[in-house]
């Protein structure tokens, strides 16, 4: 199934549209924002088995997986943005300081405009609707691009979104590669990306030439670490669970493991028994085992596997592929060469590298060397090398003793650093990246202090001035 491309002169007319409608959007209440995102809950519950089938039509995701990562967050999102809208777009007042006696300051939040939201095809519902619940949460319209590697649910998503906005408030534009140029030549006031670190890059240099802010999921290595103190059997479960969901196509994936050296091969075990317990003897044959979204992504991680097997890695579980069906079994591999691209680039599939460590301080040292991870994921029961891998590594998340759970809370940001991200989402995190953070000072009463020390200047004037720079 192709995508019929958005033409450029349709964009073009619809950015107009939006830009022409932002101001009215940027005033209204919190009320009529809410009610927006209360008709977009409603369409996306009843739109929640035609999701599941084009989903299943893209990539064969399964139905359970749909429901939870796609489905669930999005209307815990709403929920919690429409709980909070009120707090969230109300003035805020600051204090003013005592020279400045008469006066009073105040924040307000005003929404940035016209934006684009840009999403990626591993979870293109979510990924696409969440930043849109933020968006309209902060008062701006906007235009989303959904992956063109997903038409099904590209197209579900232009039905829903088309039901519930008229399109000079929120529209999809469909394409590829030239339906992004024709979007990233507007002069958009914020662009919001999830995808690649490489793509990440050209969009930044894009919106630079407008001077338009950016917020970049980006994705990354994910380290994972599992102390001998860790309990084996359940942090096999999460780490399995994680990784192996969506056919490991997940940006905050466990994409490697470093495992303590006195728990290795018990360790390994329980992973290859969670695996079956998890997908059967032959997950080719599950209902809850994806595919590869295409061609490309399968021989990409195929050339991998290869490259790294070739040079000394051992395949301790999987391995199997058939390209016809995009499938590629649960696969773990050990003794892998840092050297590889495996170990170089994200994985985003499912094989997972385990490395074996006898230090903590090699491991910290190994991860700050690299790339700032988007999430960290440690597994221990000592509170010291918790605290130790806190203070000592930079990354956006990090989650203890579980995976990927910090996504589904709206009350943390979502984020990553410099090449894995830049900015955050969910909950309020994600209302301040749609808006600008108005600063207004008021000059109450009719006189100030400060209008003593203006010209010309007097020795009482520098006393004073003396007096605020030494006190206040």
């Amino acid at each position: 199934m192709e995508l019929i491309n958005t033409p450029p002169e349709k964009i073009r007319a619809l950015f107009h549209a939006q830009s022409a409608n932002r101001q009215r959007l940027s005033v209204s209440g919190w009320r009529e924002r809410s009610r927006r995102l209360k008709a977009l809950a409603k369409a996306i519950l009843k739109y929640q088995t035609a999701i599941q089938e084009a989903l299943y039509n893209d990539f064969r995701k399964p139905i359970g997986e749909t429901d939870m990562i796609e489905i669930y967050p999005i209307l815990h999102e709403i929920r919690h943005a429409r709980r909070n809208l009120r707090d969230w777009t109300r003035r805020r007042k600051v204090p003013t300081a005592l020279p400045f006696i008469g006066s009073r300051s105040y924040i307000l939040p005003e929404a940035k405009g016209v934006v684009l939201i840009i999403s990626p095809w591993n979870f293109p519902v979510n990924l696409s609707i969440i930043p849109l619940v933020s968006a309209i949460a902060a008062g701006n319209t906007a235009i989303v691009k959904p992956s063109e590697n997903v038409p099904h649910t590209a197209l579900m998503l232009e039905k829903i979104i088309s039901e519930v906005f008229p399109p000079e408030e929120v529209v999809v534009v469909q394409g590829g590669a030239d339906t992004s140029g024709t979007l990233m030549e507007l002069p958009f006031h914020h662009v919001f990306f999830t995808g690649s670190e490489r793509v990440g890059k050209v969009v930044m240099k894009a919106a630079a030439e407008h001077l338009t802010s950016v917020t970049l999921e980006l994705g990354g290595k994910t380290p994972t670490i599992v102390d001998a103190s860790a309990h084996l059997p359940q942090a096999a479960r999460r780490i399995v669970a994680a990784k192996f969901s969506n056919a490991g196509q997940i940006c905050i994936s466990p994409d490697h493991l470093y495992v303590h050296e006195q728990v290795f091969e018990p360790f390994m075990q329980c992973l290859q028994d969670v695996i079956e317990s998890m997908f059967g003897k032959e997950p080719a044959d599950s209902s809850s085992y994806a595919r590869l979204v295409n061609g490309y992504q399968f021989q990409r991680l195929k050339s991998g596997m290869e490259e790294a097997v070739g040079n000394g890695a051992r395949i301790r579980y999987g391995g199997q592929m058939d390209e016809e069906e995009r499938y590629m079994q649960p696969t773990l591999l050990s003794e892998v060469s840092l050297d590889s691209s495996l170990m170089k680039g994200e994985i985003f599939g499912p094989i997972l590298p385990v490395h074996k460590y006898g230090d903590i301080d090699d491991v910290i040292r190994k991860i700050n060397s690299d790339p700032k991870p988007l999430t960290l994921y440690v597994y221990t029961n000592s509170r010291v090398i918790e605290e130790k891998i806190l203070r000592q590594t930079n990354s956006g998340n990090v989650c203890i003793n579980n995976s990927a759970l910090h996504f589904y809370n709206s009350d943390l940001p979502f984020g990553g650093v410099n090449t894995s991200g830049i900015g955050a989402s969910h909950g309020y995190f994600g209302f301040l990246e749609f808006t600008n953070q108005k600063a207004v000072y008021d000059q109450v009463f009719r006189y100030s202090l400060i209008d003593l020390i203006f010209p010309p200047a007097r020795a009482w004037k520098t006393w004073l001035v003396n007096l605020v720079i030494r006190w206040f």
